[in-house]
Formats: C-alpha cells, sequence, structure tokens
C-alpha cells in the first residue's frame, strides 16, 4: 500500500527469493477486487446520476467532502496511535506534527478563510496523495505475483505522476481555480505562453511515458516473466475517470465528489483487511485497535460508522454558521488532511516485512528501527521545508504584500486560460462586483462562447441587466438559467423579482413559490417572498414569511426588522417590540431600526425609552429629517423637556 507523499520516495521491495507455488492475481478475489479497487467508478457514476435527481451537486460534494474525504482519514489515524509498536518508531513524528499542524492552519484560518495559502498545499499533497495510492495498488498488485522489476517499477510511478498532473493542468475547470489561489497568494504572474508550453510538454511526456510503459509490459510479457494484468485495468480504470473527473463532468464540485468516492472505497477497505490480518497475526496490538478490527461483521458496521462521525466534523463546519467556529474547524479539517497525506508517506511501506505480511504477500524487508531522536531528522525537516514550510511562508508574504485586488488577479487567469469558460464566468463576476458592468458583460459572453449551457453565466447577466434597468434581458437570461438548471431555488427567486418590476405579480408570485418549495431551509427566499407580498397589501401573509425566514435564520436582523414593522403596523405592539429588540442587536448600526423602534415606544407612551431610540437613529444617520421632527415631538410631550422649557 504505498500512500506515499512529499516526504517518501516510491520504493518496491527486492526480488523474493523464495519459490511461490501458486500466484493468486487478486488482493481479495476476484469479483471484490472489480467491486473495491478496478472497476469502482462503472458503479459510481450510475450511482451519481441518481444522485444529482434529488440532491444538487454543491450538496452532494458538501456530503463527500465531509464523510467521504474527512471521514477516511480516521483508519490512519487509529492506526498511527494504535499499533503500539509502530508509534513507538515515529513517536516523535505523531506528537509533534499534529501540534505543528494544527497550529498552522487554525491560525492561517483565522487570518483569512477565503484565498487562504493552506488551501494550495492541501490541493497539491492531495492530488499527490491520489496519485501514490494508484501507484501503490499497482506496486501490490505486481507484488502478489512476484513482480519486482526496477524498469517496471519506475515507469509505474512515472505513467501515474506523469498522468495525474496532466489531468490537473490540462483540465480548464482545475487551472481556473489552482491559479486563483496562485494568484491570490501574491504569486507572480505566469505568462500565457509558459502555462500553454507547459501543458504541451505534459501532453508529450504523458504520450511518451505511455509508449515505453508499453513497450515494457509486452517485453515482459513475452519474456515470460508477466507484470499482473489487473494492474493495467487498474491503471486504466483509475487515471482514466480521473480524467473524467476532472475534464469531463462539467461542475468540477461534482467531479472532485466522485473521485473522492473511487479513493475513499479504495482506501477505506484496504485499510479496514490490513488491519483485521495485522490484530489476528500480531498479538501485540491491543486496545482499540484489537476491538475495532475483529473479524465481525457488526464490526464493520462500527467501522463505518466511526468514519462518518468523525467526518461529521466536517459536516458540522459547513453548517454550524458561527464565524469563529468555522474557522477554528476549518483549521481542523485541513490540519487533518495533511496529517493523513504525511502519515500516510510512512505508515504504510510496501517493502517491510510486517506490512507485506498483513497484506498476504511473502518476502520484505526488515522493518527500519529508529534510534534516538529521529536518524535523518535532518534531512525529514529539508523535505519539510520544501513541501510545506518555505513554500506556505512564501504565499503568506505575497498575499500580504504583493496580492493585486482581486479582480486584477481573476483577470490575469482568465488571461492564462483564455479558452476557459469557468475563468471567464469568475473575472466576470469579479468585474461585476465593482461594478465595472459593460467589461463583466463582455466576459460573460466570452464564457458563453466556450459553455453556451453555463447556467450560472445567465444568472449574473440577469442580474447585471437587472442593476443597469434592463429587464427584459434580464428575464430572457433567469428564463434561460432556469430552463438549463430548473432546480436552483435562487434562479427561480431572482426571476421572479424581474417579473415584479415588468408588473406580472401572478407569475411573480409563483415563482417566490417554486423558489421555496425546492430550498424550504433558506431564510433569504422567505424573506424575498415576504417583501413581495407586503408590498401588495398581503399583511398576514407576509408576516408568515417573515416569521418562517426568522425561524429557519434567528439571526437575520433584516428579517427581524421587516416583522416587527408589519406586526407595529397590524396592531401588534408586543409582538414588534420583540422583533425591534432582537433588530437593533443584530443590526445596531441600522438608523432605520431605531427610529420605527422609537415610533412604537412613543405610541406606547414610553416618551423617554422613544428619545433614546430617536436619538441613536440620528447619531447613525444625521440626514433623517423626519427622525429629527419625531425627536422634537417626543421631546414635547416628556415632562423633563416640558420643566426645562419654562424655566
Amino acid at each position: 500500500m504505498q500512500h506515499v507523499t512529499a516526504f517518501s520516495r516510491p520504493e518496491t521491495v527486492p526480488p523474493v527469493s523464495a519459490v511461490i507455488p501458486k500466484r493468486n492475481v487478486w488482493i481479495l478475489d476476484s469479483w471484490r477486487d472489480l467491486i473495491l479497487y478496478v472497476g469502482t467508478p462503472l458503479l459510481i457514476i450510475p450511482l451519481f446520476m441518481a444522485a444529482q435527481a434529488r440532491w444538487s451537486a454543491q450538496e452532494i460534494y458538501l456530503f463527500v467532502a465531509a464523510f467521504g474525504a474527512m471521514g477516511h482519514h480516521l483508519p490512519g489515524m487509529i492506526r498511527a496511535y494504535g499499533d503500539r509498536a509502530l508509534f513507538e518508531r515515529f513517536r516523535w513524528r505523531f506528537i509533534l506534527a499534529p501540534i505543528f499542524l494544527l497550529t498552522v492552519c487554525v491560525g492561517f484560518y483565522f487570518w483569512d478563510i477565503k484565498t487562504n495559502p493552506v488551501v494550495l498545499i492541501v490541493f497539491v499533497w492531495g492530488v499527490w496523495h491520489g496519485m501514490m495510492q494508484t501507484y501503490g495498488f499497482g506496486r501490490i498488485y505486481d507484488a502478489k505475483i512476484g513482480s519486482f522489476a526496477v524498469a517496471t517499477r519506475r515507469l509505474d510511478f512515472a505513467g501515474c505522476a506523469i498522468w495525474f498532473a496532466a489531468g490537473v493542468i490540462l483540465s480548464p475547470a482545475r487551472m481556473t481555480d489552482t491559479l486563483e489561489g496562485f494568484y491570490g497568494c501574491g504569486l507572480p504572474f505566469i505568462p500565457r505562453s509558459a502555462i500553454q508550453g507547459l501543458q504541451l510538454t505534459l501532453l508529450f511526456l504523458a504520450i511518451a511515458v505511455s509508449l515505453l510503459w508499453l513497450a515494457n509490459y509486452i517485453r515482459m510479457w513475452m519474456a515470460g516473466t508477466r507484470q499482473n494484468p489487473v494492474k493495467l485495468a487498474l491503471f486504466v480504470t483509475s487515471i482514466a475517470f480521473w480524467w473524467y473527473c476532472n475534464n469531463g463532468v462539467t461542475n468540477i464540485l461534482a467531479g472532485i465528489a466522485l473521485f473522492e468516492v473511487f479513493h475513499d472505497v479504495q482506501y477505506l477497505s484496504l485499510v479496514w483487511i490490513y488491519n483485521r490480518n495485522r490484530v489476528e497475526k500480531d498479538s501485540s496490538i491491543g486496545g482499540f485497535m484489537r476491538f475495532i478490527f475483529r473479524r465481525s461483521g457488526a464490526l464493520i458496521g462500527l467501522y463505518v460508522g466511526l468514519v462518518f462521525a468523525y467526518g461529521s466534523i466536517g459536516y458540522l463546519n459547513s453548517h454550524i454558521g458561527m464565524d469563529t467556529v468555522t474557522r477554528l474547524l476549518t483549521g481542523v479539517v485541513a490540519a487533518s488532511g495533511l496529517l493523513h497525506f504525511y502519515y500516510d508517506g510512512f505508515i504504510w511501506k510496501v517493502r517491510e516485512k510486517s506490512t507485506r505480511q498483513s497484506l498476504g504477500l511473502t518476502g520484505g524487508t526488515a522493518d527500519i528501527r529508529l534510534g534516538g531522536f529521529i536518524p535523518g531528522w535532518t534531512l525529514h525537516g529539508a523535505k519539510w521545508a520544501l513541501a510545506f514550510v518555505i513554500p506556505l511562508g512564501a504565499m503568506w508574504f505575497g498575499k500580504m504584500y504583493r496580492a493585486a485586488p482581486e479582480a486584477e488577479q481573476i483577470g490575469h487567469v482568465a488571461a492564462d486560460l483564455p479558452s476557459s469558460a469557468r475563468a471567464h464566468f469568475n473575472y466576470g463576476a469579479a468585474l461585476q462586483k465593482v461594478h465595472r458592468f459593460d467589461e463583466a458583460e463582455k466576459e460573460y459572453n466570452a464564457a458563453l462562447k466556450f459553455d453556451p449551457n453555463y447556467a450560472k453565466v445567465y444568472i449574473n447577466l440577469g442580474q447585471l441587466f437587472m442593476t443597469t434597468s434592463k429587464l427584459d434581458e434580464a428575464r430572457k437570461n433567469y428564463e434561460k438559467a432556469i430552463e438549463l438548471d430548473p432546480k436552483t431555488a435562487e434562479t427561480h427567486s431572482g426571476y421572479a423579482y424581474v417579473l415584479e418590476r415588468l408588473g406580472r405579480p401572478d407569475e411573480a408570485r409563483a415563482e417566490y413559490q417554486t423558489a421555496i418549495r425546492l430550498n424550504p431551509k433558506s431564510a433569504q427566499l422567505s424573506y424575498f417572498y415576504a417583501t413581495f407580498l407586503d408590498k401588495r397589501g398581503e399583511a398576514d401573509a407576509a408576516i408568515a414569511q417573515y416569521q418562517r425566514a426568522v425561524d429557519v435564520d434567528p439571526k437575520f436582523g433584516d428579517a427581524h426588522s421587516e416583522l416587527a414593522v408589519a406586526l407595529f403596523t397590524k396592531g401588534d405592539l408586543r409582538g414588534a417590540e420583540t422583533h425591534f429588540v432582537e433588530a437593533a442587536r443584530l443590526s445596531p448600526k441600522r438608523a432605520d431600526v431605531h427610529s420605527n423602534f422609537g415610533s412604537l415606544l412613543l405610541q406606547e407612551g414610553r416618551t423617554s425609552q422613544a428619545i433614546v431610540q430617536y436619538e441613536e437613529a440620528l447619531r447613525l444617520d444625521p440626514t433623517l429629517t423626519e427622525v429629527e421632527e419625531n425627536l422634537r415631538l417626543a421631546r414635547q410631550s416628556d415632562d423633563r423637556f416640558q420643566s426645562r422649557s419654562g424655566r
């Protein structure tokens, strides 16, 4: 199981001198290997298609990223801290690495949660890790039939590395995200010619290495020292699926989720088998590790349950809604990923005898014993410096002192990737954000040139034309967006507002209702529908929608404010006061909230409290002449002010 990161070079075992009487090409058996390792993509794709009928790509990604990507870190952690012999060998790594990575990741996410240098490092390490898992499975399959040729090992590694790298660098969507992170960290602009040169070079090398690999495979087959044919099938399905996920899936989040499921199924099943064999063959394994990896069908369920429980940290992170906790948990998730990549680089070495025995293989070298602190700590530290510390420091410095404005950063990406619809879309969105509408429209049209079915482009064009009061153009773009993606609630809500502005209230009402039906847990959508109802004089219906909005999101200050005004107008002063108090707490700098609350207090005869609210409103916005008049009237009716004027 050759899970290797930047911290270890690819290695295999030396030739085994013992004669193996019968060679089995499978790790488990034919049908289980085809389901869990080789043919898994053929099962994942139809399941994903079925899931898309119920959930959006974003929802699928969040679920997989939490319970899959984060959850599958747990088995490696169990072995690292549950295998006493392993822990003794790498004690200082297991103690110092989590402290260091947790401190760095949490610190960086408290500094900035969006364009964070840690994200780029996690991405690069993750691609390397995924590639090395495929390479490692190939080495295991060859070891099953006693194939240990050095040339084969090197060609396997080169082929996996070049095709995984090319799958990213030749993917317009993946390169868009990568370059945005790169430029967001203030790193220097890469000329378009350099990007194109890199892409052409990688493609040429990938083809050349593949031809060499195939020639070596045929040569060995003819010489009677064949490689494992299952390895060939594994490489074909894994690399083809990697390319499909990066280049063939329209939504990049869906592509990431697809390959993550494949990676997790491979990893979790093999780790289960490895640890179960280790527990059965090594009496020194005890405690929780021996309990969880006993031969029991029920414990498989517990194993999967623990994986999901660990992954729930990531799911909680995406739903908790508290900024401080979100930043903390995001840092924890990033640190968990980096620890997973790092630990897998040295705890699953196939060349070692103990690892091979637990995988059902023979031979191997003795486990390397570490004496003193960490033998070779200088080399190990240098690898950490090159793979983590120096890149992170350079990106931190660039982000702090060299980063260009966001629109300029994303403009560089669009210049580097002129045929990427995603790059043009992102650049258009950045331009729209800074009110450069004509340029934004040009970029959106460029995106549609390369992908005419890019629904998000039509949504943004609809918003852009709404802002510039081109209502008919806005309507056409929203209609096209709904045609392409009818299940996005926010699109229906935006279209409803266009119809409302065009004087088509019945159609607008239907679209607002559709939006809420598609996403009943969105406070924002209920709020938008409530304002529509409010403007049409449907007070009771509006109050119900405002109430729904604050029930879904109790921290939605605007909804509390509008609900308070609606209740005040209806005569429910007690209910209105409750929501005015909450609105003022959540949005203390909104002058209108204090003004309206003052009017309610004045009507109740609580003049002194009304004066306080009016004064605060004027402090926040001295131009409010109506509030100034209300304050004057309140002071006239207050005994304290009357007594002062009579002196």
